[in-house]
This record gives structure tokens, C-alpha cells and sequence, in this order.
């Protein structure tokens, strides 16, 4: 018989009335049990079905109950619009759409990581999924006063967890198939490298359709058997209400932590703050260590490859690195000769299983050699460490023989006492080949001032031909700046 994925819920002992919280609501882990056993009961059979993925309990229940009864799971943002939500249930072939009571499902549209005072993206409308008839799913809500003992097997690892959909450069987003076992491989992985067991405490507000949020912040828990409290939002004053050992955010909500002194001082009675999703820069890393006594731990992920890359709770921690590969993953970088970056390439038990209904696409992200590809352009130091560049669609610039990645242009930046936000392109130069193009939020600083800091700060090479300044950069759901949405170069 296989092991369960989720250790804590088969062995319950020491369960306590608060070992999950969501956005103040909470439940023991029996209750979860109980309540995820009777969903799992009605849906048992299903090929795939789809959660609504709200920041709730009911949300948390609609998963296990899934994962219990080896139903694969969609996770469907609550802010996506029909175009969107359409493909999403029409390409994975979801019959059923598990939800959360309708206030609660209304607390959850917002997205919860954009911008400081900006809302999150309204979803709908695009290239998602194109106009038509809506698919035909029934809507499951899902009772937290339901309890039955799930007695079904445990399902085969080899078998898909998740259908996680992700967007690319172009076209609709693919259906990414993780196993059971990728996420098993990965959340052990963790445990070990951030020295995570039952007796942390784990906060976040991460949004719960992505890894990040649903498979690290949900699943990770109710693996090791830590508790959970997920705040509902990621705002500083929740994070320091609470008194978490085990914190985790993207970029936006450590930058916002650290402007609340107070909430950031608070934190500094935790064990571990861990940073992911998007490179966390350099100032914010610095800050974060002095209000709060802690050197961040970064670590890199895919969707197609859960999280692969970290620093380790007994580890050195370095800005603008995301450290060593994790137990099983290898690593190299595809470099053109001379150059110190190239294409981050890895292989390990983390990996998907393939893009749903995609065999081209499936066969296109891996090499001639079975590494799977990721995008991303990094370095390696001789002492194993990893630093990511950025993307190569986007942020490997190629200027005047020179390759320069637009990650380390944006920390440069970043480092100006002026700049609050800055990201880096290269645009179409008749001599350079591409040139440098930065776009900053920033006061009380001249385009020429920031080139010549740049410059002093880098190589001459890598510094800003134009500086272009914004009131806000683009960023979606987890905070990422959206660099195909800022204006033309």
C-alpha cells in the first residue's frame, strides 16, 4: 500500500481546534478529514474536477477531498474572467466545480499580491480561451458540515495531483499533469532543506491556484504537520498577528513588510521567512535583515517543475541568489561558449508529466537528452549556488556582443534610494543589436543621474540607453512585473 500524501491527516494525534486557519476561520485536522471524506465520497469517480480556488477552508477541503479520492484537481482563480475560466474547464474536461459558500466566494475575487494600491487583474477578456458557450460543469458547493469516513485506497503516486494551468509567450495556457509523487518528492525536499516539521507554525496569504500558495502553503502542511494559518491576504499587520515560525511571500509582500517597521519587527521572533515566485531584490532582501534579524531564504520553482532550487535554514543565504538544487534535482546551464549565462536546464523527480492534450509542447520544453528547459537564464558559481537572470524570451539582452541579464540591471536600480519599482528590456538598436531600455517608479531622480549610477555600479556595458518613468509597473496575481505589458520601448 502506498504511503498517504497527506502524512498529518492519517496520523492525527496531538490534532488541536486551530491546526488550520483561514482567513480567521479554522478547523482541527479530524474536522478537515471528516468534511474532505464526505466530498471526496460525492465525487469519487469523477475524471478531473475543478476548485474555485478562494481563499477559504472550504477551498483546503475541496482539494483533500479530492486528493483522497484520486480525482485530479484544477485550481480555477476566483478573479478570472468567463474567456479564461472557459478554456480552463472546456481543455481539462472538468464535469464538476467545487465551491465555497457565496461569501466567501466573494471575498475571494480579489486578487491578493498586486501592486501596493492597485487592485489585482480583473481576468476575462484575451487570447484565454475566445468567445463561446460556456462549458458544461455542475457547481458542487462544498459543506463544512458534512463528515464521512473515506475509507477508498490510497491512490497510485504515479497518478496526476494536480492539472495546474500555466501561461506561456503565446496561445492559451497549457494544463500542466503533476503526480502525486512529484509533489511527495518536492514537499520531503523542502521539509529537510528548511528543516520543516510539525512543530512550525506556517503563515502566508499566497493565493491558493499556484504552487507557491496551494501545494508549498496548503499541502506542505498538512504534510509535515504544521499548522497552518493562512491570513486571507498577505497584509504585514496579519503576518505579524500571526506568530508564525515559517513565513512565506513573494517580493510584493516582503517589499510592503518592510515598509511597516512595526509588523517587520514583529516577525522577528520566526524561524524561517522564505521568499519565491519572482527574484526578491537586493535593498528589500537587506531591509527585511535589519528590521527583522533575518537573511531571507529564496528558493526557485516552476509550475512544470514544483520548486527545485533553495538556501537552507542551515545555509548560507546570499541576495539575488535561490541557492542549490534540492535533493534529487541536477542542474546545469546551456551556455554559449565564453559566456558565464545561459538556459537553466534541470532533471529530477519534481518534474510534470507532461502538458495536457500538448505532446508537442511536452516534447519541445525537454532537450534531445531528456533535461527539461526552463526559460530561465541563470549562473552557476563554482560553489554551486544559483543566480536567475531572468527569462530568455524577455530578459536576456543582447547588446553590442555582450550578453547581460535584465535581473541584474533592475537590482543595480533598485539599489538608488530613489527607485521603488524598475524593470529592464532590451529593445531593437540598429548599431547594439538591442539596447537597454529601464522603466523605473522613482522621485526626484534624472534619467542620466540613474544611467550614471548604473554605470558606476556595473560594468559600463550594462547600463540603461533610456530610461523610461512610470507611476506603476504591470504586475499580475503573485506580484511579477508583466514586461509585455509596459509601453513600447
Amino acid at each position: 500500500m502506498s504511503a498517504p500524501l497527506l502524512t498529518s491527516l492519517a496520523e492525527p494525534d496531538g490534532d488541536r481546534p486551530d491546526a488550520l486557519t483561514v482567513a480567521g476561520r479554522s478547523c482541527s485536522r479530524e474536522a478537515l478529514l471528516g468534511a474532505a471524506g464526505a466530498v471526496a465520497a460525492r465525487i469519487a469517480g469523477a475524471p478531473v474536477v475543478a476548485v474555485r480556488a478562494t481563499p477559504t477552508v472550504e477551498t483546503v477541503t475541496a482539494v483533500v477531498g479530492a486528493l483522497l479520492a484520486g480525482v485530479p484537481v484544477v485550481p480555477v482563480p476566483p478573479d478570472s474572467g468567463p474567456a479564461e475560466r472557459d478554456h480552463i474547464l472546456r481543455d481539462s474536461k472538468a464535469a464538476l466545480l467545487l465551491t465555497g459558500p457565496q461569501g466567501a466566494e466573494d471575498a475571494g475575487r480579489q486578487a491578493p499580491a498586486g501592486p501596493a494600491g492597485a487592485p489585482g487583474p480583473a481576468g476575462g477578456g484575451g487570447p484565454a480561451g475566445g468567445a463561446g458557450p460556456a462549458a458544461p460543469v455542475e457547481t458542487v458547493p462544498v459543506d463544512l458540515a458534512e463528515r464521512a469516513a473515506w475509507t477508498g485506497p490510497e491512490p497510485d503516486p504515479k497518478a496526476a495531483a494536480f492539472i495546474l494551468y500555466t501561461s506561456g509567450t503565446t496561445g492559451a495556457p497549457k494544463g500542466a499533469l503533476i503526480s502525486r509523487r512529484a509533489v511527495a518528492a518536492d514537499l520531503d525536499a523542502l521539509a529537510e532543506a528548511w528543516a520543516w516539521t510539525a512543530e512550525d507554525t506556517l503563515v502566508h496569504g499566497l493565493p491558493l491556484f499556484h504552487v507557491h500558495g496551494l501545494v508549498l502553503g496548503v499541502l506542505g502542511a498538512l504534510r509535515t504537520g504544521s499548522r497552518l494559518v493562512h491570513t486571507g491576504r498577505p497584509a504585514p499587520a496579519a503576518y505579524a498577528e500571526a506568530g508564525g515560525s515559517l513565513y512565506f511571500g513573494v517580493p510584493t509582500v516582503w517589499h510592503r513588510v518592510t515598509q511597516d517597521p512595526d509588523a517587520a519587527r514583529a516577525l522577528s521572533s520566526a524561524r524561517l521567512l522564505v521568499s519565491g515566485s519572482a527574484p526578491l531584490p537586493a535593498p528589500v532582501f537587506r531591509d527585511l535583515e535589519l528590521l527583522t534579524g533575518h537573511r531571507p531564504v529564496e528558493r526557485y520553482g516552476m509550475t512544470e517543475t514544483l520548486i527545485t532550487l533553495s538556501t537552507r535554514a542551515d545555509g548560507e543565504r546570499r541576495p539575488g541568489y535561490v541557492g542549490t538544487p534540492l535533493s534529487g534535482i541536477r542542474t546545469r546551464v546551456a551556455a554559449e561558449e565564453g559566456a558565464e549565462i545561459g538556459e537553466l536546464q534541470l532533471t529530477g523527480p519534481t518534474l510534470f508529466d507532461g502538458y495536457l492534450g500538448r505532446p508537442e509542447a511536452t516534447t519541445g520544453s525537454y532537450t534531445e537528452d531528456g533535461w527539461f528547459r526552463t526559460g530561465d537564464i541563470a549562473a552557476i558559481e563554482p560553489d554551486g549556488f544559483h543566480r536567475i537572470v531572468g527569462r530568455a524570451s524577455t530578459d536576456l539582452i543582447k547588446s553590442g556582443g555582450y550578453r547581460i541579464g535584465a535581473g541584474e540591471v533592475e537590482n543595480a536600480l533598485l539599489d538608488h534610494p530613489a527607485v521603488r519599482e524598475a524593470a529592464v528590456v532590451g529593445a531593437p538598436h540598429e548599431d547594439l543589436g538591442q539596447q537597454i531600455v529601464a522603466y523605473v517608479v522613482a522621485d526626484g531622480v534624472s534619467e542620466a543621474e540613474l544611467i550614471d549610477f548604473v554605470a558606476g555600479q556595473l560594468s559600463v556595458h550594462k547600463r540603461p540607453r533610456t530610461v523610461r518613468f512610470l507611476d506603476a509597473l504591470p504586475r499580475n496575481a503573485m506580484g511579477k512585473p508583466q514586461k509585455k505589458l509596459l509601453p513600447p520601448a
